[in-house]
């Protein structure tokens, strides 16, 4: 798909990847945000984007973003904690705001959707781990309904003429995160620069891939990929354990703090601990990270400082 020209309507566009790829669209697009603001500030949404505040939840609000003059819907609103207090709400309403979303696309003859999946759909998988591993065991709940949902795309790709592309992503890192590892070691070293508490052993270690490097591989992939059902991994070759993390984490803030860990070899149920994406495919069809996985978290850890010493009113 040629991604110029078009009326595009990005749900959860207040969030992390959802900003990022509502900014790069815009460019040469009509982009429409549909988010219900639970995650990000309208602050959030880029200029010259329009704006719906939406429950996606509700079909009625899902109507007022999603019409016929819409050319294609990016599809990223949904709950994003692994560790989610409310599992039933996590799975009903992540699934739930799917289901909408393609019932109404189909209503108004909306053919292309594209979607944020997981690694987390692999469970815990061999590595690296390939679009077509099977079969997909999830041990989050998370992880469940991601699948639950690549499932509802599924059958919109096979029988009403959609065509869709599914990412399963490593662990997306930038600007203005909250609640992940990176922006929680930066809170907890601002708080007490001589001690860092790290959940499990440390050794836990996965790809990370700055958000901009997501945003480009997504639209990369669009343009380029045109079969019915697309599945794409986006990730990095290389990967980062927890400690590593810390280690860059001290670095940039110019602490040498004392690690105290509290065992085990994951960081909560579910948790999956190892997890390297195949990227073969994605290199097949011209892309390819150009940073590491070291790189992508340095660099988001250089911007969540700044942040949270902003708000903190520590400057940057």
């Amino acid at each position: 798909m040629d991604l110029t020209g078009k009326r595009i309507v990005v749900t959860g566009g207040a969030g992390l990847v959802g900003s990022h790829l509502a900014g790069r669209l815009r460019e040469d697009n009509d982009v429409v945000v549909a988010d219900d603001l639970s995650k990000g500030g309208r602050d959030r949404v880029p200029d010259g984007v329009e704006f719906v505040r939406a429950d996606l939840t509700d079909a009625g609000d899902v109507a007022a973003a999603i019409t016929a003059e819409v050319d294609v819907v990016f599809h990223l609103a949904a709950y994003t904690d692994t560790n989610f207090a409310e599992p039933r709400r996590l799975f009903e309403e992540n699934t739930e705001m799917t289901y909408n979303v393609l019932e109404r696309m189909a209503e108004v003859g909306v053919s292309d959707v594209a979607f944020t999946s997981s690694s987390t759909v692999y469970g815990e998988a061999p590595r690296p781990t390939p679009e077509d591993f099977a079969p997909l065991e999830p041990i989050s709940v998370y992880g469940a309904a991601k699948l639950a949902d690549e499932g509802l795309l599924s059958t919109y790709a096979h029988t009403e003429e959609f065509t869709v592309w599914n990412f399963r992503f490593a662990n997306i890192v930038g600007p203005h995160q909250r609640g992940n590892v990176i922006p929680d070691f930066i809170e907890k070293l601002l708080a007490d620069p001589e001690t860092l508490t790290i959940l499990g052993d440390g050794r836990q270690e996965k790809s990370y891939l700055h958000v901009s490097e997501c945003v480009d591989a997504i639209c990369h992939v669009v343009e380029h990929a045109d079969d019915a059902m697309n599945v794409y991994n986006l990730g990095t070759r290389t990967t980062t354990s927890v400690t590593r993390i810390a280690d860059i984490v001290a670095d940039v803030m110019d602490l040498d703090p004392t690690y105290e860990y509290t065992g085990g070899d994951r960081g909560w149920a579910g948790d999956v601990p190892r997890m390297r994406l195949s990227v073969e495919k994605l290199s097949g069809l011209g892309w390819e990270a150009s940073e590491s996985s070291d790189d992508a978290v340095r660099r988001a850890a250089e911007e969540l400082h700044a942040e949270l010493r902003a708000e903190r009113g520590d400057g940057a």
